[in-house]
């Protein structure tokens, strides 16, 4: 049965400017197991790099856009290659991921373990994602309570979890559920777009589910001497990225689809991280003006 899932599906991987070395060593784990296709966000020297991708079997298409489109539209350009195409399931990544061995294999039979426990639709499974700079492992969380919760078993399951949310990378997608659900939100660009679709999905009444049985390496933000950085509490990112994720995340305490826990718990999370940028950064100023912009254009969201 797992091998029936892994034959209707495909993975979707989005570049912007990649490390090649990073991308074709996840490509190459990819070409062992699934078909997959990669769309480009107007990287200046793909074209040199098609070649090299091309050459993998399992490689059905290289899709470049002629500019950087975000990475919502760019998800969204792949979940439609793989409709068209007769996908029932796509993979979802970025391009700097890593994968634990047979990850398709294990991904396929988590999601048959989890689709043949739950009473609801099943939207996506994700894996336990563990930063290969420090391997701090990301814990699923889950916000219907004020109260931090986190790991909770589903259904007594010893590899199974509820969520609430599960970053794009490494999330196997189940296609069924876009027609209710909907596409990635591309007005959102980049930062969220994963949280603001885990919530859609949720407030239909699909699952979601995470999973031990697969392993993905993936480093969140950038590298930061900081405590909290370093240990999985906040993520580092520029400035310019500090707009997006300041005016997505202001749109979506906006949503009467959010959970109103992750609405209180990242406001106080997100002010005491804006405040820690204003005082600690060198660069406060530049903070201080995409950050502000960030939240007056939240309204301008649709």
């Amino acid at each position: 049965m797992s091998m029936d899932l892994q034959k209707h599906s495909c993975a979707i991987v989005v570049t912007f400017k990649p490390d090649i070395t990073a991308l074709l060593k996840l490509l190459a784990q990819l070409n062992k197991e699934t078909e997959f296709v990669v769309i480009d966000n107007g990287s200046p020297n793909i074209k040199k790099l098609i070649k090299s991708i091309s050459v993998y079997k399992s490689c059905k298409d290289v899709i470049c856009l002629e500019e950087n489109e975000g990475l919502a539209k760019a998800l969204n350009i792949g979940i439609d290659w793989a409709l068209t195409n007769g996908a029932k399931f796509a993979f979802l990544f970025d391009q700097d991921s890593s994968l634990c061995d047979l990850f398709v294999s294990r991904m396929t039979n988590a999601y048959l373990d989890a689709y043949q426990k739950t009473n609801k639709g099943l939207a996506a499974v994700g894996p336990r994602i563990i930063n290969p700079q420090t391997m701090h492992q990301t814990r699923f969380k889950v916000f219907n309570s004020l109260f931090f919760r986190a790991d909770r078993t589903f259904l007594e399951s010893s590899t199974l979890y509820i969520a609430d949310f599960l970053i794009t990378s490494g999330t196997m997608l189940n296609l069924d559920c876009i027609k209710e659900v909907g596409f990635m939100k591309e007005s959102y660009f980049i930062d969220n777009v994963d949280l603001e679709w885990c919530f859609r999905a949720k407030s239909k009444g699909y699952d979601l589910i995470g999973t031990d049985q697969a392993v993905l390496y993936h480093a969140i933000g950038e590298r930061s001497k900081s405590l909290l950085v370093r240990r999985g509490i906040m993520a580092q990112h520029n400035p310019a990225r500090t707009y997006y994720s300041s005016r997505n995340r202001v749109h979506l305490y906006r949503a009467d689809y959010s959970p109103i826990g992750w609405k209180i718990r990242d406001l106080v999370r997100f002010t005491l991280k804006s405040l820690w940028l204003l005082i600690a950064s060198r660069e406060r100023k530049i903070y201080l003006r995409y950050i502000s912009s960030g939240i007056r254009d939240a309204s301008t969201l649709n």
